[in-house]
């Protein structure tokens, strides 16, 4: 018998690849972080000897879900300023308060939080785009989460940077410090086009294109903005970041409420990834991803939670019922976006937008062990007549029991073993009341 480190055997797997895919009375063997088989618990029983086994005869397995776009540290803004239209919310609370109170331990505290939130749901690797990405990336490393950290540009002065040379100067150190370690990757993340020049995008595409990393950009988000940049640029912004040679690969374009055909099959062409963020979209009234057509096309749709601020939470699990219902409620067709289509979404599609998908997303053998185990035992999910359905549409993220990163557990039981959650319930409660004596 082959000693290992760690069996995992459950009533359900279902690892997302291959697509649709659902395994019984299965078990995961991991060694040295990574998966190396998936057979029958009986199987692996007789042909393996682990160092921990460890049994959950009414739980499902998944591959850990990622988060493909969130502002982590906004966490701390979190009901701040809710129900009110996008403009409003940003022009008028957010960015003063972002103004007032962003710092790098705000950073922190507020990125401390998130990732104890998205451990606890189940999320293993985050993109992050927010001030101080350095701050948030040596935080996802503590806590032994992945996570890929924003290089954030914007064409105004913010408590990060004073101009967009500065801001890439810093990103890029980022990038170095971090360019061989396990858990972190880098994305350039310039923040919209309306928030960024055209000189600036070249820049950044140039660079890019060098260093074969992802550009991560909130586009189409409102009619509003198609609106300002028709009356500034003479063109819709997916049309302008077009001739600026970004619509490829690399490009992770977040929203994406306002498409027209021509522009679906565009993004189908050149191979450019979506993230949806159906929660945050639907509270500010920004419109609908046209999530059913880009998959018909053939793009690649993933899925975030955008931040705290405007969600109001950091919940993978409500995000893939989100898509999947609203996919059927917006098109009247009950066959939209399946629950296996929605969890793909939330797994293996985030890790192919974050250039990933060769270590994470699925449980394959080969691939880093990032798990999650989820408890079907409750009322509400049962009978489990079909695992994946239960998960998508009963289950919630406090049935999360277990998370594994690289086969290191990380959740047991609920609870995050690599922070300490009292201490930082504490600082957050310290800034709700500087924050609530600025209301």
């Amino acid at each position: 018998m082959e000693q290992i480190d760690l069996i995992i055997a459950a009533r359900w797997i279902l690892p997302v690849e291959p697509e649709n895919a659902t395994l019984d009375h299965h078990a995961l063997v991991v060694h040295e972080g990574v998966i190396r088989a998936i057979l029958p618990a009986e199987e692996a029983s007789e042909k393996y000897t682990a160092t921990t086994r460890i049994d959950r005869p009414d739980h499902v397995l998944i591959p850990g879900l990622v988060n493909a776009h969130t502002h982590s540290a906004m966490s701390l803004f979190r009901g701040m300023a809710d129900d009110l239209p996008l403009a409003e919310w940003l022009e008028q609370h957010i960015w003063p308060a972002e103004g007032r109170w962003a710092s790098n331990q705000f950073v922190r505290d507020g990125a401390e939080l998130a990732i104890l939130e998205m451990l606890q749901g189940g999320t293993t690797c985050f993109n992050d785009m927010y001030f101080f990405p350095d701050t948030v990336a040596g935080l996802a490393v503590e806590y032994g989460m992945r996570i890929s950290a924003g290089m954030i540009v914007i064409e105004h002065p913010t408590v990060w940077a004073q101009e967009p040379s500065e801001y890439l100067s810093k990103g890029l150190a980022i990038h170095d410090q971090y360019q061989d370690h396990s858990l972190v990757r880098t994305c350039f993340a310039p923040h919209a086009p309306y928030t960024v020049s055209d000189e600036t995008l070249n820049r950044i595409r140039v660079l890019s294109d060098e260093l074969d990393v992802p550009i991560h950009m909130h586009v189409h988000e409102t009619a509003y903005e198609i609106e300002m940049s028709m009356k500034e640029h003479g063109c819709r912004p997916l049309d302008r970041l077009d001739r600026l040679g970004l619509i490829n690969p690399q490009l992770m374009a977040v929203h994406m409420t306002q498409l027209d055909d021509g522009e679906i099959q565009l993004l189908a062409d050149r191979g450019a990834h979506v993230i949806h963020c159906p929660e945050s979209n639907m509270k500010l009234a920004s419109g609908h991803c046209p999530v059913t057509a880009l998959l018909a096309a053939g793009v690649n749709v993933a899925l975030g939670t955008d931040s705290a601020a405007s969600n109001n939470d950091l919940d993978m699990f409500g995000e893939m019922r989100t898509a999947a219902l609203l996919a059927k409620s917006v098109t009247g067709d009950a066959t939209a976006v399946p629950a296996n289509a929605a969890l793909a979404m939330a797994t293996i599609n985030g890790a192919r937008a974050l250039g990933r998908a060769k270590e994470t997303g699925s449980l394959v053998a080969g691939k880093l062990a990032d798990i999650v185990c989820v408890d079907l035992n409750k009322p509400a999910c049962q009978p489990v007549h079909h695992p994946a359905s239960q998960l998508v549409y009963s289950a919630s993220r406090d049935q999360v029991t277990d998370v594994w990163i690289g086969g290191r557990q990380i959740v047991a039981q609920g609870k995050v073993t690599t922070g300490d959650e009292a201490e930082v319930l504490e600082r957050a409660a310290a800034w709700h009341r500087r924050l609530a004596d600025d209301e």
